[in-house]
């Protein structure tokens, strides 16, 4: 991909295509509905489904060519019949409206089995906050009946993203139904047009708003640069981060295990504690020197603050993020419904998310004015 502006692509009207660019552009640049390469959004028209990329990150729509054209009929049949290009859908990208080389989103499955036009797929920290809880269907149920949205949505326990999830989407999937809640995964809300999508978005990101116990940046980091001094960990590049380890309630959540799929690909497994002492320091890396690629990401030093391995991308960076906006939404006396190791094994070695890491940045900043 370059940082030419992105060709207007063939088949498809020019302001439609427009304005999805900017809606996801706007999606993008907003951490609580978005992160990284996270989340994806798409446009029907002619038979043709316009989704993001896999591995790009919405907050580039407007500068880079990030969307790849994918015929929806044969797609559709390929997930009726068990037909394994599903997963991929590679193989249905209708090539002569783009050159680009770029595979579509690990979710087109699940965009294509949504009949309405327009299909935005988000990691809302809000939703995400509610849908990792033991009662999260019972608490957004509620919610959303509240916001006079009964009959409008549906509920999906946790599964695989793409073809797994498509299978879900395609069995309660109705004109009617513009709405799914995504347990421990985040949300999809769908329209007849853009605009009406991103009305929709906001109407229910408002309905499941929660209000996050107050973060503040860590001022004085000499101690905890000290303590990583000579380690492969470093600062993060978000100074709220420190709030994981300072904050009770949400070192009770960091600590409980992944609580959705982009923390796995992007932060890893587990996230690793140690008291804010030099030995404990040095024990700790001890305790990884047989295997030290293997040292977790994220490690949090317990009252001080966060450190993050110095292998850390800009899409982990921003999953950081994520995960100090979710912790901090969720109450100190909600029970967790982590992931299994199930869930993690079937997301660690699929394929589609290997390659999906593959496109992630080393060094890169976040794209965009207000992605951090």
């Amino acid at each position: 991909m370059t940082d030419r502006p992105p060709p207007e692509p063939g088949g498809a009207t020019v302001d439609a295509i427009a304005a999805l660019r900017r809606l996801s552009r706007d999606i993008g640049r907003d951490r609580t509905l978005t992160q990284a390469a996270g989340g994806n959004t798409s446009l029907k028209q002619d038979g043709i489904l316009w989704v993001k990329a896999s591995g790009t990150w919405l907050a580039e729509a407007e500068t880079r060519d990030i969307f790849v054209p994918v015929r929806i009929a044969p797609l559709l049949e390929a997930l009726r019949t068990g037909d394994a290009r599903a997963e991929k859908a590679t193989d249905f990208v209708a090539s002569e409206l783009s050159d680009s080389a770029l595979r579509p989103s690990i979710e087109t499955a699940v965009h294509a089995a949504m009949p309405q036009p327009v299909v935005l797929h988000v990691h809302c920290v809000n939703t995400i906050a509610r849908a990792a809880l033991d009662d999260g269907e019972a608490r957004i149920t509620r919610r959303l009946t509240e916001a006079g949205l009964a009959g409008r949505f549906a509920y999906i326990p946790y599964c695989r993203p793409g073809v797994p999830l498509a299978r879900q989407i395609a069995r309660i999937a109705s004109e009617r139904i513009d709405i799914v809640v995504l347990g421990n995964h985040g949300l999809i809300v769908a329209g007849t047009d853009i605009a009406d999508a991103a009305r929709r978005l906001d109407v229910v990101v408002a309905a499941l708003a929660i209000p996050p116990r107050p973060t503040s940046e860590l001022s004085e980091t000499a101690a905890l640069s000290e303590l990583a001094a000579g380690t492969p960990y470093r600062l993060p590049g978000d100074a709220t981060a420190h709030h994981l380890a300072r904050d009770p309630d949400s070192f009770r959540v960091a600590r409980a295990g992944p609580l959705y799929p982009d923390h796995v690909i992007f932060l890893g497994e587990m996230v690793a504690t140690v008291t804010p002492k030099k030995a404990a320091m040095a024990e700790f890396l001890a305790s990884w020197q047989a295997a030290p690629g293997d040292a977790p990401s994220l490690l949090l030093v317990q009252g001080a603050g966060v450190l993050v391995h110095e292998r850390l991308t800009a899409g982990g960076e921003a999953l950081v993020g994520c995960l100090v906006d979710v912790a901090a939404r969720i109450p100190a006396d909600a029970a967790l419904n982590p992931l299994t190791t199930d869930d993690i094994h079937h997301l660690t070695h699929w394929e589609a998310e290997t390659y999906r890491q593959t496109l992630d940045r080393p060094g890169a900043a976040a794209p965009g004015p207000g992605a951090a």
